[in-house]
């Protein structure tokens, strides 16, 4: 018998017809041998019309009264779902986030949990009884024992965090559509469903904008091994596996809070191939990456920095031994880029570099948590150790810094971020190139868990040879691009301008820093650019205006006019061809690449927003990844 944690989403729980539906589900899963626990959302767009009243009330209502508001579109929806359940005769009891045991921080409406008191739970699933679960709140451990919710995607995280806490045999999310697909399908009709995915995958596509999980779910479930399958409420289609790792040892005490860093990885067998000046104009990047793919050069992180003028510059590692190799393709093409009317101007100018190192702190914890990066950043300073490349994912970020200042660097983020023990590995670092070379990873986990016999991972697997380079594809038109010139290169800088976004809650994602360097006055300077949510541009760039003259650096720059789009998969690696592909289908429409930036399993390319549509259109047929059948997500 499988103990199993389902959830519905408000549209699965919109009427009573629904919710019928849905009881009758559950009694059937019931019937079949399992314990059940159900946690619910509001029913339909409750949600939505208690936040119309509130505004009604007041144009900015107390945050405290608005999680006492919120969570009662919960209650309702428990109570009618426990009585459907008790009419087919199935024993059934609803609770709230409180009566539960769910524990979280003090803040309202955006409360991370802390820890989940499962005594009562158990009791109840012992007797036999299907416990409806109130999701999106929770109370604090406070003395005032204040009622708080979860935020954004709050029912997700309530699920998976109950299946955690009960070490369920695996979590149900039932929605709209029929899982996870390879893109959005109000955009691209012919979306196909993704039979199983990675938890790092569904990371960067659930923080990219796929809105079917929300990426704190997705993390507590990769934190804690947990599977996942999100499957439609209307069909009993398989739906799609998301797998796990199952880390050791994981407390579940400061469930969402605890550790927001697992591990820290290292290659010192890294070169930096760079080519500056490359004009700024469609095309360039996927005649360079075209013809390192024919050579068969495995690159690890690229780059492409905020143009300047009309020129921009492109810069990639590779694996030390292939270097001269890399040098050959990249010399050969730049007399190609340079200006046909100027032949002799010193555009496209190719720089290398050896003795780099590749050092990474790795964790699904840093998810929208601004300080995790910054404190990466401060951390090298205080070391001495200048940043020379910045690569961000969601689970990852990766600096180049000397190969000489390595050792340092990994000894100080061990003690930063209090990464203790662990075995030493050799591990080949790779992007969207392929392997890079032989690091040692600081603490790892177990192999991919087992799967609950109950699903159909034994046969499934997104790791496999077999599996297709690209899963999923996802378009973000809600950042805003600031980019500050001529910042000065020296240890502290990255510290100091991203622990300042830090302190005002401001999360980055994409994070590119200039390959050309200018000194003006004697001192060094390079640009260097970010993404941050279009709604918290304009406060950032007002912030960091009123320090620049202050922290020496030039003007800061402000574009809400991009629109990111992203390729995300595990099978990149080893795949030299997936980025040119990627690039040579935005270059085949016309659409000018204005930076790009790269993870092991992602590849990032910020566009002009008019652009964003086709260029995710585009890139979703070149790599094959239409279905024959249209999948329709209801109004």
């Amino acid at each position: 018998m499988a103990l199993i944690v389902q959830k519905y989403g408000g549209t699965s729980v919109g009427s009573v017809e629904r919710i019928q539906a849905v009881a009758g589900r559950v009694y059937k899963t019931v019937q079949a041998g399992n314990s059940l626990v159900v946690v619910v959302s509001a029913m339909g767009k409750t949600t939505d019309g208690l936040v119309k009243l509130a505004n009604e009330i007041s144009p900015n209502p107390n945050r405290r009264e608005m999680d006492m508001l919120l969570s009662t579109g919960e209650q309702v929806t428990i109570a009618l779902l426990s009585m459907a359940l008790q009419e087919l005769g199935q024993p059934a009891i609803s609770m709230t986030g409180a009566q539960v045991g769910i524990v979280t921080e003090a803040e309202h409406s955006r409360a991370r949990i802390l820890h989940i008191e499962t005594t009562r739970l158990t009791r109840h699933i012992n007797a036999g009884k299907v416990v409806v679960v109130a999701g999106f709140q929770g109370t604090s451990n406070a003395g005032e024992m204040e009622i708080t919710t979860l935020g954004r995607g709050g029912s997700d995280t309530s699920a998976v965090a109950i299946a955690a806490a009960l070490g369920a045999s695996f979590c149900e999310i039932y929605t709209d559509v029929p899982g996870i697909l390879t893109t959005d399908p109000r955009l691209v009709a012919e979306a196909q469903l993704i039979d199983a995915i990675t938890c790092n995958e569904m990371l960067e596509l659930a923080s990219l904008g796929a809105k079917v999980l929300h990426p704190r779910a997705v993390e507590i479930a990769r934190n804690y091994g947990v599977p996942l399958v999100v499957r439609s409420s209307w069909t009993d289609a398989p739906g799609t596996w998301v797998t796990s790792a199952q880390p050791q040892g994981r407390s579940l005490i400061n469930l969402e809070i605890a550790r927001p860093v697992d591990a820290v990885e290292f290659d010192t067998n890294q070169a930096k191939v760079a080519l500056l000046r490359v004009p700024d104009k469609p095309g360039v990047a996927a005649r360079l990456f075209g013809e390192i793919s024919r050579q068969k050069v495995d690159v690890d992180l690229i780059i492409q920095s905020i143009h300047e003028g009309n020129s921009n510059d492109i810069a990639f590692t590779v694996t030390t031994p292939i270097l001269k190799r890399a040098e050959a393709v990249a010399a050969a093409i730049a007399p190609a880029l340079r200006n046909p009317s100027n032949p002799k101007s010193d555009e496209a100018e190719v720089m290398l570099e050896h003795n780099i190192a590749k050092v990474s702190i790795a964790g699904a914890g840093m998810i929208g948590r601004p300080g995790v990066a910054a404190k990466m950043f401060a951390t090298l300073a205080e070391a001495g150790v200048n940043i020379q490349m910045i690569s961000t994912s969601e689970v990852k970020v990766s600096c180049v810094v000397n190969a000489a200042e390595c050792d340092r660097a990994v000894l100080a983020l061990r003690t930063a971020f209090e990464i203790e023990g662990g075995e030493e590995g050799t591990r080949g670092q790779g992007g969207q190139g392929g392997q890079g070379g032989q690091g040692r990873i600081i603490e790892q986990t177990s192999p991919l868990s087992s799967p609950s016999p109950l699903s159909p991972l034994s046969s499934l697997s997104p790791l496999s040879p077999s599996s297709p380079p690209v899963r999923g594809v996802a378009l973000d038109l809600n950042q805003a691009r600031l980019a500050i010139r001529q910042l000065p290169d020296r240890p502290g800088m990255a510290a100091k301008l991203f622990g300042l976004l830090a302190q005002h809650n401001i999360s980055v994602d994409m994070i590119i820093q200039s390959q050309r360097c200018r000194v003006i006055d004697g001192v060094p300077r390079r640009d260097i650019a970010f993404t941050v949510s279009r709604i918290d541009g304009e406060s950032a760039k007002e912030m960091l205006t009123q320090v620049a003259a202050e922290l020496g650096w030039g003007e800061v720059v402000l574009d809400s006019a991009i629109a990111k789009v992203s390729i995300v998969g595990a099978g990149m690696v080893g795949q030299p061809g997936v980025a040119a592909k990627m690039f040579e289908a935005l270059a085949q429409h016309q659409i000018n690449i204005q930076m790009i930036a790269t993870s092991e399993i992602k590849i990032s390319c910020v566009v002009a927003q008019e652009e964003g549509v086709k260029a995710l259109q585009a890139i979703h047929a070149a790599f094959g990844l239409a279905g024959s059948e249209k999948v329709v997500v209801p109004a």
